[in-house]
């Protein structure tokens, strides 16, 4: 909605915009996100930065420093969010929210979550010291402890029950114990949920953790949507014997028969059309003794991809594949499926403004998923979401190794900042 004393003024920035387009202040994000990248903990990593450390009580209190001198009113929620607030010309719309998270994986490094996060307080810089009021208010949010499970975002969605408040995190308090030394509130945890549509949009940049844009020298990924997780535990049941006295041709060997497996997963992920990605990645023999025959194995299996019929169908025929297998090898396999992430696509209209700003901005994009999942997965539950990425230097992420150039982290800025003025002119 634009009130009509203003349209005059938007008229002439709209023309100024595409001139000249209004920017970031390039050096002050950077040196911002050089700064960031120094406060970390030795202890997990040279790069690490784990929710409810000393290290990310202490990049806490750094961000919100910058986002006191970008203007915004910040406050920690009852579940230990961050949130920073610029007035809007009309205060009874819904806000526009930007952010990310600075939590990191153990091992972890400068970029996943950052660049977002430094982005987001540098978009809300830019807004206020040109006097720029937007007509919505707008919310810059720093999501507490994303990495070990979207803790932050799930308390403003779904909440968080007894037995997520009692998992313990990486940094080795529970999530109950983490929220309290952040400054959270258990006692009114309930009080953090939004109600639907108490936000008007959410768009988050972060790094692509993916190669594409960096192989096809591209500068903005403009997200379709983030893809479906499922997991399966899978069981090999066989028959542990001898090593020694058992031929070959009387085996029932639980590890060769998930060896088959592994590669049926792996070839029916590669031959099945689409950018949809099939894993095992945990495999455990028992009784695990070189001169024992494996009678049981422990596995997993993740399938991912933006369309869940898609996923199940691959589900359907890697289950298919290890009947033959069970038949072949006189194994027996069960799948016990863990975790149901459905895919969850982005709003059109932020979709077309990221599309829009990116042109404005002379950047060349590319419509693609996200193969990862994020705080704007979480918070779709509540409003439209978006989001926007920028390259990762060979695909890298979480690891020390993941790198994008200052030239890209302000590109990625300018193309948010355009977003946000986008979607706040339109009704």
């Amino acid at each position: 909605m634009i009130k009509s004393k203003n349209l005059l003024l938007i008229c002439f920035l709209s023309i100024a915009i595409a001139n000249n387009p209004l920017r970031v202040d390039h050096k002050r994000l950077n040196d911002n996100f050089i700064k960031l990248s120094k406060i970390n903990s030795a202890e997990f990593g040279s790069l690490s930065r784990v929710a409810y450390t000393d290290a990310d009580i202490d990049g806490r209190k750094y961000v919100m420093q910058l986002m006191r001198a970008a203007g915004m009113d910040v406050y920690i929620d009852e579940g230990g969010n961050i949130i920073g607030r610029l007035k809007g010309q009309d205060n009874d719309l819904p806000p526009i929210a930007i952010g990310s998270h600075i939590d990191s994986v153990p091992e972890g490094g400068s970029y996943d979550g950052n660049v977002g996060s430094l982005a987001a307080i540098e978009v809300a810089h830019t807004i206020s010291e040109n006097n720029l009021a937007l007509n919505h208010p707008l919310i810059v949010v720093i999501f507490q402890n994303e990495e070990g499970g979207l803790f932050g975002s799930k308390v403003m969605t779904t909440g968080l029950t007894d037995q997520e408040l009692g998992l313990m995190s990486s940094s080795g308090y529970t999530i109950k114990e983490g929220i309290k030394r952040i400054g959270g509130n258990l006692k009114k945890l309930e009080d953090a949920k939004l109600k639907k549509n108490e936000w008007a949009a959410y768009v988050e940049l972060h790094i692509e953790q993916g190669a594409f844009l960096y192989d096809e020298n591209l500068e903005i990924g403009i997200v379709e949507g983030i893809v479906g997780i499922k997991q399966w535990e899978v069981i090999v049941d066989g028959f542990a014997n001898h090593a020694g006295t058992t031929p070959m041709d009387k085996r029932n060997d639980a590890l060769y028969a998930a060896s088959l497996y592994v590669q049926s997963v792996h070839e029916i992920g590669k031959k099945t059309p689409g950018n949809q990605v099939a894993t095992v990645g945990m495999i455990k023999p028992f009784p695990g003794a070189p001169n024992v025959i494996p009678g049981k194995v422990s596995a997993s299996l993740e399938i991912r991809d933006l369309n869940e019929k898609k996923i199940d169908s691959i589900y359907k025929k890697i289950k298919r594949s290890t009947e033959k297998i069970a038949k072949r090898t006189g194994t027996t396999f069960q799948f016990q499926q863990t975790v149901n992430i459905v895919p969850e696509p982005t709003n059109d209209v932020i979709i077309k403004a990221i599309s829009e700003a990116s042109n404005d901005l002379k950047l060349k994009s590319k419509f693609m998923p996200s193969g990862a999942g994020h705080d704007a997965q979480e918070i779709a539950q509540i409003c439209p979401i978006g989001m926007i990425f920028i390259p990762s230097k060979n695909g890298i992420s979480h690891s020390p190794k993941e790198y994008s150039t200052a030239n890209d982290i302000s590109n990625g800025a300018n193309v948010l900042l355009h977003t946000v003025l986008k979607i706040d002119d339109r009704p």
